[in-house]
């Protein structure tokens, strides 16, 4: 069991879980049993498609290219970015049998170690690093060796998965002859009808949060969108409806590029990742005093006086629909056209209408208008029938 897990066992509370009622996507590849693990402890319903597919490492030719290359003529400097990434690269070097002697060409070479668990790889591996940022950062790193003075100096930048243009470039500028090991590569993922599906959840109304672990992942998705013509789709709906959650700033890049705004934990963790999600995602929903009860609608059920009420989708779109006025009357015909598919006959409104209360077990909270519709049963003394808002 992980640390994230074992904390995430200690802190379970009781009841429905902070994400009961919402719905997770998961785009990882790597680590995606386990960040699906927490969310689910957390109450949370999980959507997972790998956005990614990674190449084995014995089969890519590019990587034993550049081990000959620094076994025949060391580095000064190698900079490990990926504990994953730098096991992997001694792994396959060890099943090409060159194992020994890449080691033997590293242990005279100035190591420099992106964060603990690179530090923790690289140590395993017989090596010791020269220096490791407290920040985790590869622009710490970055600024170092660009301190320090790069000019003719050979330095080699193990990838994560991605080539780092603007880390790789600016050592050039500054002088330095950069190899790049390229450890593993992220490729579209053989089937896509996984992320297809998850595509469509994000933009038609199926998630409450897209979770991100790293950039690949994010470009691929918006890739994917845009060859399927959703990419504004896509975009809106991480501007309002969706909400998206990086571990970490570099995994924000694509996004940000696309004028997305992310949220991300302090700690560049799965766990912090998961209790981010846990503080914002009820921390959006729309908490409201109806009839003597205390309703909070959530993504994809409610919570009545903390019970919590799975609500089928006609449901929660008519009691969405209520809510953006609570306490006004909403016509029939408005609530028609809240209905997905419902097409033009109003009795499909009562059908839902009846479904939607047996689901909340408190009749009384939606009240039957007659002639004119239904409205929440807002409580005399709230004043938030007054607010908008779709919660």
């Amino acid at each position: 069991m992980s640390q994230d897990q074992d904390q995430d066992e200690q802190q379970r509370p009781a009841g429905p879980g902070p994400l009961a009622g919402f719905t997770v996507g998961v785009t990882a590849a790597r680590r995606a049993d386990e960040l699906g693990a927490l969310l689910q402890r957390r109450g949370a319903s999980v959507v997972h498609a790998p956005a990614l597919r990674i190449v084995p490492l014995s089969d890519d030719g590019e990587l034993l290219a550049a081990t000959k290359e620094i076994i025949g003529r060391a580095p000064d400097t190698v900079v490990a970015t990926t504990a994953i990434g730098f096991r992997g690269w001694v792994e396959a070097a060890d099943g090409w049998g060159l194992g020994e002697a890449l080691l033997g060409r590293l242990r005279g070479v100035e190591v420099l170690a992106r964060g603990p668990k690179v530090k923790g790889a690289v140590r395993a591996a017989g090596l010791t690093e020269e220096w490791s940022p407290s920040s985790e950062s590869l622009a710490e790193v970055l600024d170092r060796l660009l301190e320090q003075g790069v000019d003719g100096r050979r330095v080699a930048v193990q990838l994560h998965g991605e080539p780092l243009p603007g880390f790789v470039e600016a050592l050039r500028a500054g002088g330095a002859e950069v190899v790049p090991v390229p450890v593993y590569r992220w490729l579209p993922p053989e089937d896509p009808g996984p992320l297809d599906r998850l595509l469509d959840a994000a933009v038609f109304g199926g998630l409450d949060a897209l979770t991100f672990t790293s950039a690949p992942a994010a470009a691929s998705l918006l890739s994917r969108a845009e060859e399927r013509g959703l990419l504004t789709g896509l975009l809106a709906a991480l501007a309002h409806d969706v909400l998206p959650a990086c571990v970490g700033p570099v995994t924000a890049v694509p996004l940000q590029a696309h004028g997305v705004d992310t949220v991300q934990p302090e700690r560049f963790r799965l766990g912090p990742l998961v209790q981010l999600l846990c503080q914002e995602l009820p921390g959006r929903a729309r908490t409201l005093p109806v009839a003597g009860h205390r309703v909070q609608i959530r993504g994809q059920a409610v919570l009545v006086d903390g019970d919590l009420r799975p609500v089928p989708p006609a449901g929660m779109a008519l009691l969405r629909a209520l809510a953006r006025r609570p306490g006004w009357v909403v016509a029939r015909a408005d609530l028609l056209r809240a209905l997905p598919g419902a097409g033009r006959d109003e009795h499909a409104v009562e059908t839902a209408m009846a479904r939607l209360r047996t689901a909340l077990g408190a009749p009384k909270l939606v009240q039957t208008v007659v002639k004119r519709g239904y409205r929440l049963a807002l409580d005399p003394a709230s004043d938030a029938k007054y607010g908008e808002g779709d919660g």
